[in-house]
Parts: C-alpha cells; structure tokens; sequence
C-alpha cells in the first residue's frame, strides 16, 4: 500500500504535462518490457490456456483499467479528492472476490468492511461530489474502481498458482501489443516533452505502480485471501492524502481527514476478524 498509495500523486504531476493516454499505456510498456526481462531470467513457464484467459482479466483491471480512467479524471480533479473516493475499492475487490475467488466473508466482516465504505459515501456526500449529479472525474474514478476490482480479485487467486511476481509479469506481457499501439498513437498526436517532475512521476507508476508494487500485493492476497488482505488498502487513501499534501500542496479538506480515520478503524476490525484462508495451490 505504501507502493500503490503514491499512485495519483504521481499521475496527478504527469498528467498536468503529458498526455493521459500515453501516462496510461506508456508505464503499461516500460513494465512490460521489465516483465519480459524478469520472466526470462527466472525461466518461468508459460500459463495455461486457461491461466491465459484469467491473466486478460488481470490485465483488462490494473494494466488498462485503473491507469487509463485514474489518468483521465486526475486532469480535472485533484489527487487528495481521488483518494477518498479509491476508499471504495476495498469494498469492491471484495464483493469480486466472492464471485471471481470463491471466498466466503463472515458477516461481521461484511459489517465491517460496509462502514468503511460508508464513510467513503459521508465524504462524498459533504465535499459535494454527490449532491446533484456525479461530475466526470468522480465517473472516470468509479470506473477505474470497478475495473482494479476485478484485476485484484482475478490476480490475487491466480497468484496461488502462478505466484505474485509471475501472475503480474504474464498480464503485462499479454498486454504489450495494445499498450504498445495505444502508447505511439499517443506519442504521435502528442509528442511527450514535459519537465523532470512529469519524467519522474511516470517513471515512478512504470517501476513502482505498475511493475515492483504488484509482487507483494498479488502475493499477500494470494495467502490471506482476497477480500481480507484488500480491507488493507483502506489505509490508501490516508497516505495518499499526506502525499498530496506535503507534494503536491494540496488542500486536504476536514471531511477528508475524519474519513480517513473512519476507514482506518473498520481496516483494523477487518483484520482482527477470524478468516478462514484460502489454500495455496
């Protein structure tokens, strides 16, 4: 989470300079290009034909997904605001756990895990993001929500049988023809040329967000299952916010911060509740 909590930040700055499809798709070929590397080193197998088919799952959520719709609202909306309303992917990886995993959450968990969201939806409801009509960031946000959903809960049970680390590399891999078309057709209509902030920002979503953060996400949800280990990422958005702050000197409104800490004790009780873990395979 620490990994994935500098997430929008970033993309917030190269967004501001670059355009957001090739911020989207760009750091999907930069991590591309390392998965190759790693998956040669390590001489990993080749997937399944089945495994195959679960891997484009994967990579429809978190290669494509979540980096394209996260690009597109943060033109418009700020980074601390996206990371209350990411508040809601606990909720939604764990509904898609049930359905793609085969987990079975307690209702206390459910319990717990609700009032987290429903703190998400007291934020929301106060900022003003509801009142009326959702805008097109809080849509793009929603939409990228759903979609890392689904990528998180296909990833972290493939995981048991490919690993963390592999389950990863083959999505990115599977991903590169589009990623790669989608990145020149970008870099065409755009030609990048922005200054090292923006360089540094899509270099840190290509190594960290995109590449290195997914071996221990993948894998600790792979052993402590899906829908229990992803309350965890209800601490996301707290640190989020302290790097939207201190980076990029953004307003952190009161409603934020009282979120924050709502989510963050219903992430304690998650944790605390008994769960019983799925098997490796």
């Amino acid at each position: 989470m620490i990994a994935f909590s500098m997430s929008l930040p970033a993309t917030k700055v190269a967004v501001e300079h670059l355009d957001p499809w090739f911020v989207a798709f760009g750091r999907a070929v930069g991590a591309g290009l390392l998965a190759a590397a790693y998956l040669v080193i390590v001489r990993a197998p080749r997937p399944t034909k089945v495994q195959w088919r679960r891997l484009a799952v994967v990579a429809l959520g978190v290669v494509a997904g979540f980096p394209m719709f996260t690009s597109l609202a943060l033109q418009t909306s700020t980074a601390a605001h996206g990371a209350v309303v990411v508040g809601l992917l606990p909720a939604v990886t764990a509904g898609f756990a049930v359905l793609r995993a085969r987990e079975r959450p307690t209702t206390a968990f459910w319990l717990a895990g609700g009032a987290g969201l429903a703190a998400v939806l007291v934020f929301l409801a106060v900022s003003g993001s509801v009142s009326g009509a959702l805008g097109p960031a809080d849509l793009f946000l929603l939409a990228a929500i759903t979609l890392c959903g689904l990528g998180y809960a296909e990833g972290g049970a493939l995981a048991r049988e490919l690993g963390g680390a592999r389950t990863i590399c083959w999505a990115l891999v599977l991903s590169l023809p589009v990623t790669a078309a989608v990145t020149a057709v970008a870099g065409l209509r755009h030609p990048p040329h922005a200054p090292g902030a923006a360089w540094a920002g899509f270099a840190y979503l290509t190594v960290i967000s995109m590449f290195l953060g997914f071996f221990a996400w993948y894998a600790g949800l792979a052993r402590g299952g899906v829908a229990r280990v992803g309350q965890i990422q209800l601490i996301q958005p707290v640190l989020t916010m302290t790097w939207s702050a201190w980076l990029l000197h953004e307003h952190v409104p009161a409603a934020a911060i009282l979120a924050a800490v709502a989510v963050l004790a219903c992430v304690a009780l998650t944790q605390r509740l008994r769960f019983e873990k799925p098997k490796l395979a």
